[in-house]
């Protein structure tokens, strides 16, 4: 099976080659996929130099400016399946995850047939180290909040910890999804659930970044909050299994 880590950044440039070359190392073969948004601080070109020495494995998409990361999210999985990977998973450049867990996550896919695997915070407890309590009762009641209005028992719905098998994103019309910041992790977890789409949620620990600067802004949990009442109301556009 062929997989694929998608990381985006934006002046990443204290932890991207770590990232990478930890990925790298992993048993199982995942490839990485960097989308990077014009980062000023040069993380574009650290990736440069390292596809040298993983000429195969380690893919750039160069984007014009800071565009979202939704958008980033979806130029990745465009390319991911254009490249025929059967796993495409997300991953945060800064360590918050744990490169470790993402062999978790796909034996999770692997053996339960799941059709997306969550690298959960909140589906033992609550595994965030380093947040202050106001950020983390923020994100805990945010996943409260959607399971409330949508409906979809899902724990973690705000997790950028993903694995979807490759049918779930052909399944989905990904040009339909409109969220750019993080509310984009709650609408295609709500999408492949109203689709029909099995999700699996295992348990991860969430560590706040040590370098480099938060993407994290409160228009960003504006767009969540307003949009996750609009996924109520919208038509939701795809077909199960990518089947037509």
């Amino acid at each position: 099976m062929k997989k694929i880590v998608l990381i985006p950044t934006y002046n990443e440039k204290e932890n991207i080659e770590e990232m990478v070359r930890k990925v790298m190392s992993l048993a199982g073969g995942f490839d990485v996929l960097v989308i990077d948004d014009a980062s000023p601080d040069g993380t574009a070109q650290i990736v440069e130099g390292l596809q040298a020495e993983f000429p195969e494995r380690l893919l750039l998409l160069k984007r014009a400016g800071k565009e979202g990361l939704g958008t980033a999210y979806i130029a990745g999985f465009r390319r991911a399946l254009e490249l025929e990977y059967d796993y495409i998973f997300e991953m945060d450049a800064d360590f918050s995850h744990n490169p470790d867990d993402l062999i978790r996550m796909y034996e999770a896919a692997e053996v339960s047939g799941a059709d997306v695997v969550i690298g959960s915070r909140y589906v033992v407890g609550v595994n965030v180290v380093n947040w202050p309590m106001k950020r983390i009762l923020m994100s805990y009641f945010a996943s409260g909040y959607v399971r409330t209005v949508t409906r979809m028992q899902v724990h973690d719905a705000t997790a950028g910890f993903v694995c979807y098998a490759r049918r779930v994103l052909e399944g989905i019309d990904l040009d339909s999804i409109r969220m750019k910041g993080y509310g984009f992790q709650i609408e295609m977890k709500y999408t492949a659930w109203k689709l029909g789409y099995r999700i699996v949620e295992i348990p991860i620990i969430f560590t706040e970044r040590t370098r480099g600067a938060s993407k994290m802004s409160s228009s960003i949990f504006g767009e969540a909050f307003w949009g996750v009442i609009g996924l109520r109301f919208r038509k939701i556009r795809g077909t199960r299994d990518g089947l037509q």
